[in-house]
């Protein structure tokens, strides 16, 4: 079949309808079809029924008649409509607007190449001794032609230009398509939805702001929200509020992606309104004081530092420490580092403490809860992912929630075996920025062995390859581990292994990272294992 431009198009009328497929049944893998090409100059607008792109003979411009179709003497007519119809012109004057459209784009950078102009009555029978001054029998395409053989009918009206301009090669095909498939995709329109969902995002989370009045009002909160209820929208904001209230504030995660991500947010705040401390649990120690470790130290980690951090805390002056800590993503807290991060506020029994978590996110083997009594609030919304993407993980989450997210397109599932999956990805990113994403909206995330990019990046240090996160010309490589917290409008997943443990959590994290377009790349037996059939349906079954 040839390449279709768009590859599911919709026609206003039966006879497009009736000649579209019929001349796609006729042409090869190598050959381009394009419907409905509006071309608009200075003049006016000109719209092709078909364009039919043949490498090594050229491109015809196809105006389509439905009805029966004859001529009078004088005018074309058909019995579709009651006044005179110029077919012929129509299509010699969209063959001279997209001649005019390709000439003038940048990326053109050659002369004319062969083009030709015809049309086509798929329910009219024209005597073969037909003919009309500026109309020849072989210009026509009418019902018998577009049964027989319609690919050839189009070849051999290219074969009779007496044209010196040069039939299109390969690389011609490729540039027109090129030139073409920015108003023929539906990419395009797709940004265009992923910037006004942006927006609407925006406005859904600031309204959850309502919730920051309730949290004035306690000094000690737990907010439990599944992945995209807002917790970091919440978290940030609140410690906003705080710090302009005269409150020395300490916005506290455990992931370097995500601390780097709220210190960017915090950045743009009024400097009276930006918390004292953003950033890790871990990096808070080595603030008050505490040995630095190797990053392949896990016993630093999860135990010795936090030891290290307690002593520390009690040696700091009372101006360094706070009045509130905000803790984002608190699942992933230890039972042994609360201790050492109480202690840092200014009044253990009184001070004041806001947690926010996700139980159904425990993707590490390490269990804790924060010893205190905290006032709980439930938030029962999605208000980041789309609802195809929530329908992958809603079954996943510890929490039932209502997708405020609008719709949106398609989750698209590419069934492989966990080794090929990031082949498969690799292959997938490239049909996405084919399909005009920019690289800074996409990201590839594994489950399993990281990406050899993330690898490369990471060797330069962890400063830097976060940085890369915000790099508007590449595309960013991540592990589902790292990237708890963040998001991406267009995700690729690819599901090269779980580990033994907790891939249910890390199926449900993976799932949850992408805003507007997910795209998973995996053996389908490992989704339904890991996460049940009803993950595994709304993954492979398109949303119609």
């Amino acid at each position: 079949m040839p390449r279709c431009l768009p590859e599911h198009p919709n026609f206003t009328t039966t006879s497009e309808k009736v000649a579209w497929e019929a001349v796609r049944a006729a042409l090869g893998p190598d050959d381009v079809l394009v419907s409905n090409l509006r071309i608009t100059d200075e003049t006016q607008d000109y719209e092709a029924d078909l364009v039919v792109i043949l490498p090594g003979f050229g491109t015809v411009v196809v105006e389509v008649k439905g009805g029966n179709v004859y001529h009078d003497g004088q005018n074309w007519r058909t019995t579709a409509r009651d006044a005179p119809i110029d077919p012929v012109n129509q299509a010699l004057r969209a063959k001279h607007a997209l001649q005019r459209y390709l000439s003038r784009d940048p990326r053109w950078g050659r002369g004319r190449t062969r083009m030709a102009h015809m049309v086509c009555f798929p329910f009219t029978d024209l005597p073969q001794g037909f003919r009309r001054p500026n109309a020849p029998r072989y210009m026509m395409l009418d019902r018998g032609n577009l049964t027989a053989d319609p690919g050839e009918w189009l070849r051999q009206v290219l074969r009779r230009q007496d044209s010196e301009n040069p039939e299109p090669d390969h690389d011609t095909v490729a540039d027109i398509v090129e030139i073409l498939a920015g108003r023929m995709l539906p990419q395009p329109s797709l940004l265009a939805e992923m910037r006004e969902r942006e927006a609407q995002v925006e406005l859904l989370t600031e309204r959850q702001a309502v919730i920051i009045g309730a949290l004035g009002l306690l000094p000690r909160v737990e907010v439990l929200g599944g992945a995209g209820s807002g917790k970091t929208w919440l978290a940030v904001e609140q410690a906003k509020r705080l710090a302009k209230d005269g409150k020395r504030v300490a916005l506290v995660c455990y992931s370097r992606g995500l601390a780097a991500f709220m210190d960017r947010r915090v950045a743009t705040f009024d400097r009276r309104h930006r918390p004292a401390y953003v950033g890790t649990f871990h990096d808070l120690g080595l603030q008050w004081g505490a040995q630095p470790g190797a990053d392949d130290d896990s016993d630093y980690w999860e135990r010795r530092l936090s030891q290290e951090m307690l002593e520390r805390a009690a040696e700091q002056k009372k101006g360094r420490l706070f009045d509130a800590i905000i803790v984002d993503e608190a699942q992933d807290f230890a039972d042994s580092w609360w201790p050492a991060l109480l202690a840092g506020l200014k009044d253990e029994e009184q001070g004041r403490l806001f947690v926010f978590a996700d139980e159904g996110q425990r993707v590490f083997a390490r269990q804790g809860r924060a010893p205190v009594s905290l006032v709980p609030i439930m938030l029962e919304e999605n208000l980041r992912n789309t609802k195809p993407i929530a329908r992958t993980f809603g079954s996943l989450t510890s929490l039932p929630m209502r997708t405020r997210g609008g719709e949106g397109a398609p989750v698209r599932f590419v069934s492989c075996s966990a080794e090929d999956a990031l082949s498969v990805a690799d292959d997938q990113i490239d049909v996405l920025l084919e399909e005009g994403w920019s690289p800074e909206h996409v990201a590839l995330l594994t489950t399993g062995k990281r990406h050899p990019e993330q690898t490369e990046r990471q060797a330069a240090g962890q400063k830097e390859y976060w940085e890369s996160f915000w790099d508007k010309d590449q595309v960013f490589y991540g592990h589902v581990l790292g990237f708890k917290g963040l998001e991406r409008p267009a995700v690729v997943l690819a599901l090269n292994g779980f580990g033994k443990d907790r891939a249910k959590e890390k199926l449900y994290v993976a799932l949850s990272r992408a805003r507007d377009l997910l795209v998973v790349c995996g053996d389908p037996k490992d989704i339904s294992e890991i996460g049940g059939e009803s993950v595994l349906r709304s993954i492979s079954t398109p949303v119609k």
